[in-house]
């Protein structure tokens, strides 16, 4: 085997391309808390499509893996290189190609960081709606992922802003796919394929993403509840009532009290409230015309109240805004309070209620601490898993999948599967589905050198 990382180099301008062991302990993982970290023979950063292409054109010809990397942000073990493969970061394809105003549209290289995208679009009273809770996560990181995040209840996710993307195949071929339209009718949606697929068919070196007006104006409202049951009763009445919130999350009242007390918040709330309150909804509204936020405000307010909420709070603009920070920061929070695991199922939104009472059951089988937050206006239920067990941890997260698929849901809601859901992935899901997935895989990538040990893995211990 030639060496990899002299190969890179002499594919790659000086200075673009370093040995893991140059590169640093960064390029070895991601955020994953049960991720094991890897060493990969060769760190490429690239800063054109042309280099991404005589990278895989390498990687082809020599059998070589390869795994993208973003910022290094995701949760699911996706960004841990194969030992000895090769990383392709795109930190330094970082620009934000054109804002095209007239169509809403903007167009993105993968490694510009939601912030920075933010930033620019500011400026143009536009907005990317996808903050999946870190904003210097990058664009080609939520593409790979399909990301959510807390506006997905009125925007989407990932997906639904994706219209089009630039693309190397493995070989190193580009292709383009979709464009700056809202629809097309022209045989398969290729774009739409390669969104959430985890760097396992092509490495993507440009994305065409759809922006919206800015809203100036936003609002809070804070309600407790005495149990999870009845925050899940009202959110589908918010979710028609017509005033259509930019973000309805629940909390349960441990990570409440973890989020304040971590971001020294304040909310407001009496002693005797938060003692008597199990669970929150937190409701944010946003709109062009102060007056309209303000009546949607009151009728969230007296909705809160008719659904039995203990009180209701409007919070001050400020307080609103370092709520919805901290809750943002869950999962660092959750990290720091030595959580074991972090899991992001998905079911349907009317189920929440059931499934937190199966896993409040399951807590106490398995003598396991579990607490959590959640997109409740999309059934989209983050769990912070507190077990020191390993063979114990893995059972009860297995069980805890294994609860969400019975209802109607799926494994991961927006972090994906990366390395880490791997192997719970290929025992619950449908075989046939999976094996469907393994064509698909095979027909992009058939060296099977693309991200190979993320989604479905690549050996026979990976067979369903």
């Amino acid at each position: 085997m030639p060496d990899i990382a002299e190969l890179v180099a002499e594919v790659l301008p000086a200075g673009a391309a370093m040995t893991g062991a140059e590169a640093g302990d960064d390029y070895t993982h991601d955020e994953a808390l049960t991720g094991e970290p890897q060493v990969p023979a060769a760190v490429a950063f690239p800063t054109t499509t042309a280099e991404v292409s005589d990278i895989l054109r390498l990687a082809a010809e020599h059998g070589v893996p390869v795994t993208a990397r973003g910022s290094g942000t995701g949760l699911s073990g996706a960004a841990i290189p194969v030992a000895g493969g090769i990383v392709v970061s795109f930190e330094r394809m970082n620009r934000v190609v054109e804002v095209d105003a007239a169509n809403h549209v903007v167009v993105v290289e993968p490694g510009v960081t939601l912030a920075a995208l933010d930033e620019v679009l500011a400026g143009h009273g536009l907005v990317y709606p996808v903050f999946p809770g870190e904003y210097n996560a990058s664009l080609g990181g939520n593409v790979a992922t399909n990301a959510g995040g807390m506006r997905a209840v009125k925007y989407g996710v990932t997906r639904h802003q994706v219209l089009g993307l630039e693309a190397v195949l493995p070989g190193g071929e580009v292709i383009r796919t979709g464009g700056r339209y809202v629809k097309s009718s022209s045989g398969y949606d290729l774009t739409q394929l390669i969104v959430g697929s985890e760097g396992t068919l092509v490495l993507v070196t440009e994305a065409t993403l759809r922006v919206y007006p800015r809203a100036p104006h936003t609002a809070t409202v804070l309600a407790p509840f005495r149990s999870l049951d009845e925050v899940m009763e009202a959110v589908p009445k918010v979710v028609t009532s017509g005033v259509d919130p930019l973000i309805l999350e629940y909390i349960d009242m441990l990570t409440m009290a973890a989020m304040t007390a971590h971001s020294g918040l304040d909310l407001g709330v009496p002693d005797d409230v938060r003692e008597s309150a199990l669970a929150y909804l937190v409701v944010m509204l946003e709109g062009h015309h102060a007056d309209r936020v303000d009546d949607d405000l009151q009728r969230v307010a007296e909705l809160m109240t008719d659904l039995g909420a203990i009180d209701v709070y409007v919070l001050p603009p400020a307080s609103g805004t370092r709520l919805i920070e901290a809750r943002e920061q869950a999962f660092w929070i959750a990290k720091a309070n030595g959580a074991d695991d972090i899991v992001d199922i998905v079911v349907p939104r009317a189920a929440i209620a059931t499934f937190m009472r199966e896993v409040s059951a399951l807590g106490e089988r398995s003598g396991s601490w579990i607490a959590g937050c959640g997109h409740a206006g999309d059934g989209n239920v983050h769990l912070s898993v507190f077990q020191g067990d390993p063979a114990l941890r893995s059972e009860t997260v297995r069980e805890l999948f294994r609860i969400g698929l019975s209802l109607g849901g799926a494994i991961s809601g927006e972090h994906g599967i990366g390395t880490v859901k791997r192997s719970y992935l290929l025992e619950l899901e449908d075989p046939a589905k999976i094996a469907l997935m393994r064509r698909i895989k095979a027909a992009f990538d058939p060296t099977g050198i693309m991200n190979p040990s993320t989604l479905l893995g690549g050996g026979a211990e990976d067979e369903p």
